[in-house]
Parts: structure tokens; C-alpha cells; sequence
């Protein structure tokens, strides 16, 4: 990603079951981390030709009540949905563009029909991407799992557990967009080497405070200074 990344928030939620602040609270997140130390952090990891994702905007959000076509989903439903958002809305795919696609209460995601990795059993969430530029993170509603990073400090728990995984999953976008850019020798991304770590919590609840606005994230991978940090480089 290159220079300012372009944010579409997908709510997918065929019986509106979500908190009722989800929606304004995870947008007001990616209103506010553009600028931030945090997103300054990304900086450091360059493409080729010595670009980065230096800055992120809410490019647009979208509320679709269509109904599930399977229990649990699986990534192609995903797939399916932001491919629906764009051909909706006239949103078009880039390297610079990046679609969350966040589903409801209770329900299930799963990478393939075999049910062996889903967000009951595997992963809070994760970012890919299809075709050569349709980059999309799948965002199962935390508070349904064991996505806890702690009390959130915005009186909405479920908003504030999804937005520390959508903080993780941002920033892994934003420095290993195509799966082929910075990971570790493990293959761990910024976001998994620091999953969980949040360093100095505030009693409110939260460890940084953007536009006068608190939030709880997690710290991400500084690998100039080779350690967790909430601002960078």
C-alpha cells in the first residue's frame, strides 16, 4: 500500500444483531487512527520502490441486511460480500484499498467447508485478499468469541473488542497487503508478534486516546527498535 489507504466498512447483518453503538464506534476508530503514531509505525515497511502506507481515511461505509447463505460462513461468502459492496456502491479494488467486511452476533466464520479454522475454534480474524488487488479483512463479532483483550473503555464492550482486532488486522493489511511483504522468519506479521500486548492500560480502560476519543488496541511490531509499540518508528 502506497500513501493514504482507503477504508470501506462492510456491516453485514441480515438481523441487525449488534451493539447499538457497533457501528458508530468502529467507524469513529477508522476516522481517528489515520494520523496516529500507531499508524505512523506502518511507515517503515517499504515496498520495492521505497513506498508505504503512511496514512488510512473511511472511505465509505455500507449496511447489508442480506441474508446469510450458510451457517457457519466460509471465506468465499466473505469473498462474495465485498465483490456484492462494490458492484452496491461502485467501490473498486486497489492496492490502496482495503474492505472489512464485519458480520453479526453469533455467527460463525469458517476458511473452507471442512470447519477445521473458523472463529470458534482458530482465529479472531484475518485479512487476504482475491483476484490481484481485492484486499479484504473478515471480521467476526469478537464478543461471540475468545476475543477478549480486556474491559474496553467506550461502555461498549462488543465495539471495543472488535476494534482491537480490527486494529490488528488494519495494520497487518496496510504492511503485508498481498501476503508476500513483511512477515518474520516464522511468518508472523506486525500484529502477530505483538498480539494481546497493550502495554500501560489507563483505568477507563484504555491505552490511547485519538481526537479525545479512548480506545483499546494493541501494540504493533516496531522492527526498527525490535519491540511492541503503540507509536513508531
Amino acid at each position: 500500500m502506497t500513501g493514504t489507504t482507503n477504508v470501506y466498512a462492510i456491516f453485514w447483518e441480515p438481523t441487525g444483531n449488534v451493539s447499538s453503538t457497533y457501528h458508530s464506534l468502529i467507524e469513529r476508530y477508522f476516522t481517528d487512527v489515520g494520523g496516529t503514531g500507531l499508524y505512523k509505525n506502518n511507515t517503515q515497511y517499504t515496498d520495492s520502490s521505497s513506498n508505504a502506507s503512511s496514512n488510512t481515511t473511511l472511505a465509505s461505509s455500507w449496511v447489508d441486511s442480506t441474508a446469510y447463505p450458510e451457517s457457519p460462513l466460509l471465506d468465499s461468502d466473505i469473498q462474495n460480500e465485498v465483490s456484492r459492496a462494490q458492484s452496491a456502491n461502485g467501490w473498486t479494488s486497489s492496492i490502496d484499498n482495503i474492505f472489512f467486511v464485519f458480520t453479526e452476533a453469533g455467527e460463525d466464520l469458517c476458511a473452507d467447508s471442512s470447519q477445521t479454522q473458523c472463529a470458534s475454534n482458530t482465529f479472531c480474524a484475518y485479512h487476504n485478499f482475491f483476484g490481484s488487488n481485492t484486499i479484504y479483512a473478515a471480521m467476526p463479532y469478537a464478543a461471540s468469541f475468545s476475543c477478549n483483550g480486556g474491559q474496553g473503555p467506550n461502555n461498549d464492550q462488543a465495539a471495543d473488542e472488535t476494534i482491537n482486532v480490527t486494529s490488528h488486522e488494519q495494520m497487518e493489511a496496510a504492511t503485508d497487503p498481498l501476503l508476500n511483504a513483511w512477515t518474520d522468519s516464522s511468518g508472523q506479521e506486525i500484529g502477530d508478534k505483538c498480539a494481546w500486548t497493550f502495554g500501560s492500560v489507563n483505568t477507563e480502560g484504555s491505552n490511547v486516546n485519538w481526537n479525545s476519543h479512548p480506545y483499546l488496541v494493541q501494540e504493533e511490531w516496531d522492527n526498527a527498535q525490535s519491540g511492541c509499540v503503540l507509536s513508531g518508528p
